[in-house]
């Protein structure tokens, strides 16, 4: 399914437009809700602590809402690869989804050869959704990465077929930050080295170079969801934190934030890292930053592999700048595990790397716990089945977020208009016109970049009308999807 760009236009209010009609402010606009919160990205402004919002005395949680369901999707058919967590099929199954799950990940020729029969594909990190994969998929509507990072995905090609991609991008925050408690301390006593030394059945009972951590500072490089949580972790150990953002950013606890990078690295004992693979921070850990860490310090990289430059890294490790170092990422991993996987084939400097002291490599088992695993697969399942049920965008990282109030049980003649669309002017004149002979109950559109989004609830439409609207919508000029909820 190739989608052409939308040709670049001058300012005209459309970018940043908003039509309403009844509607439900998007979450991130609700007074004391931050943009990232869990309420912001839950779906829902409703909470046990929060006042229910209705009119005339009469809260909109009271009225128990309609099921809906595609008008001329039939059954929707979902693809899980790479061991999504039980717990999401399960909940798709419920739904009355068909699932077709996988253990491993697919290659690009087997999702092309396979992808164009699901509506939906829920992946990990290893499955690389690319725009051939997009070209192929000519049922699909949604995107879920089971996991925090979404460069596996082709984010700009898929906004621009009208898919947007959900992920989680706080459930597994905790369990990374405990690897890297567990790593500051199995790094400062040696733990790794010491337990090899065993298994070959060699006693080593040393204190040389091992450390309590208590008075250490820790260097967090990224005060988000992760680094933050760790701060709190660290402090409790009696640690010192210092962190680095680009942001500035309120501290938890007696943390501080430092001005530059530089002033993190010549100041920590040990140095975490927690940011995103962007342009930016491709080997922002390279010789200079190197060199400007303390003696003796060691460096804790769980966020993406390219962030460090490793060839870089095992000189400052052979040259005893570094007293070692823990790495969960690596710039190219396995597709599957099994023995003989992650070797010189796949990142040159594998042996060289394996071959130094104290130095913990694992297989990106940041948020490999039974926790976060649970909590990524109730986040992305329950995204996944509000867009393809309800026409929810909350929390899409691609995509303009939309949402609209449940339409009532009773309210059976209504039908949800959810309408992706190039950003060009005329689009809600032409919509609008097509709508004309309904009445209009709610509507709300936004867009991000080249695309928008658009959702209408209207009323008084009968089976027969249903088809007719739905082709009088996708013929408009700008239409990449349209979908009727009934």
């Amino acid at each position: 399914m190739s989608i052409p760009s939308a040709r670049p236009i001058p300012s005209h209010g459309r970018a940043n437009s908003v039509q309403t009609s009844d509607m439900v402010m998007p979450l991130s606009s609700s007074p004391g809700v931050p943009y990232g919160s869990s309420l912001h990205r839950s779906g829902s402004i409703n909470t046990p602590s929060s006042p229910k919002i209705g009119f005339g005395g009469l809260s909109l949680t009271d009225r128990p809402p309609r099921v809906l369901h595609p008008v001329d999707s039939g059954d929707l058919k979902l693809l899980l690869v790479e061991n999504v967590s039980q717990d999401a099929v399960k909940s798709f199954k419920d739904h009355g989804f068909q699932v077709d799950f996988h253990t491993k990940s697919l290659s690009e020729d087997e999702l092309v050869a396979k992808i164009g029969d699901y509506h939906a594909i829920g992946i990990r990190s290893k499955t690389k959704i690319t725009a051939r994969v997009l070209n192929a998929a000519a049922k699909l509507l949604v995107i879920g990465c089971f996991c925090i990072g979404t460069n596996q995905v082709d984010l700009d090609a898929a906004a621009k077929a009208g898919i947007p991609v959900f992920n989680s991008p706080f459930s597994n925050s905790r369990s990374v930050a405990e690897l890297v408690i567990s790593e500051v301390i199995a790094l400062s006593r040696q733990l790794v080295d010491r337990a090899s030394e065993m298994r070959a059945g060699t006693w080593n009972k040393v204190s040389k170079g091992c450390w309590e951590i208590r008075g250490k500072t820790l260097g967090i490089v990224g005060y988000g969801h992760i680094g933050s949580q760790l701060s709190v972790l660290a402090e409790a150990f009696g640690m010192r934190v210092l962190y680095y953002d680009i942001v500035n950013l309120m501290p938890l606890g007696s943390a501080s934030q430092v001005n530059t990078l530089e002033d993190l690295l010549s100041n920590s004992d040990f140095v975490s890292l927690h940011v995103p693979e962007l342009l930016e921070t491709i080997n922002m850990i390279s010789t200079a930053q190197f060199q400007a860490m303390k003696e003796g310090s060691y460096l804790i990289n769980n966020a993406r592999g390219k962030v460090v430059d490793i060839p870089a890294l095992v000189v400052a490790l052979k040259s005893k700048k570094l007293a070692g170092c823990a790495v969960d990422v690596y710039p190219s991993e396995p597709g599957a595990n099994g023995p003989n996987t992650f070797t010189n084939k796949l990142n040159s400097w594998t042996s060289e790397l394996q071959s130094l002291p104290n130095v913990i490599m694992t297989p990106h088992i940041g948020g490999s716990t039974e926790e976060a695993q649970r909590m990524i697969g109730f986040e992305v399942s329950s995204a996944l089945t509000r867009y393809l049920t309800y026409g929810s965008t909350m929390g899409a990282v691609n995509f303009p977020e939309v949402d609209l109030r449940p339409i009532g049980a009773d309210q059976t003649d209504f039908v949800r208009v959810c309408h992706a669309h190039k950003n060009e002017p005329g689009v809600l004149r032409q919509v609008n016109e097509a709508l004309s002979e309904f009445n209009v109950e709610k509507q709300y559109s936004d867009s991000k970049g080249d695309v928008a989004y658009l959702m209408a609830d209207i009323s008084g439409v009968s089976d027969q009308d249903l088809k007719v609207l739905q082709d009088r919508i996708r013929q408009t000029k700008s239409n990449i999807i349209t979908r009727l909820l009934s």
